[in-house]
């Protein structure tokens, strides 16, 4: 039997265009179709991400350990230091998982194929800017309309969440 890749997919745009609330829908609608999904979120507000300080786990990093597991009750926390960790090897290590869906939210720069999250007209740029959009989300339908007649599918955020669905299901 052949091994089936996951399907990876984006959900792109600026800080607080709705990345989050895009990506907790997708999660519980592909979940609820039985469909296995990892995440991957970028970190985009500086520094570290917040770890439990002063648990075993924290301590057997800063004692120099990599990586670092913890598992009780069915729920695994993997605590994993490196100077900087490449998308690729995010998703690299979420395979392990087998996930249907790899469901990436931010790292509006990398090639996957994504949907861009458009707030407004300055958010513009993003369509000219970022490679592999294969659906552009507005906040509002006069932005939508504004878009009417792209070479991309252009939906308000709701009405997009369903092509989505059906793009991944399609691909897996």
């Amino acid at each position: 039997m052949a091994l089936v890749k996951p399907v990876l997919f984006q959900v792109a745009g600026y800080q607080n265009s709705g990345k989050t609330t895009l990506s907790l829908t997708l999660i519980q609608k592909l979940a609820a179709k039985g469909l296995k999904v990892a995440t991957v979120k970028h970190h985009g507000h500086g520094g570290r991400p917040e770890v439990v300080e002063g648990k075993d786990s924290d301590r057997h990093v800063k004692a120099g350990a990599s990586v670092s597991l913890v598992e009780g009750g069915g729920r695994m926390v993997i605590h994993a230091e490196n100077d900087k960790w490449s998308l690729s090897e995010e998703i690299d290590m979420l395979s392990f998982f087998k996930p249907d869906v790899i469901l990436i939210e931010g790292y509006k720069n990398e090639p996957y194929p994504k949907a861009v999250i458009l707030r407004d007209e300055s958010d513009l740029e993003l369509v000219e800017k970022l490679r592999n959009i294969h659906v552009v989300l507005c906040r509002n339908a006069e932005l939508a309309k504004m878009l009417q007649g792209s070479s991309l599918p252009v939906f308000e955020i709701d009405d997009g969440v369903n092509w989505i669905l059906e793009y991944i299901s399609s691909t897996h």
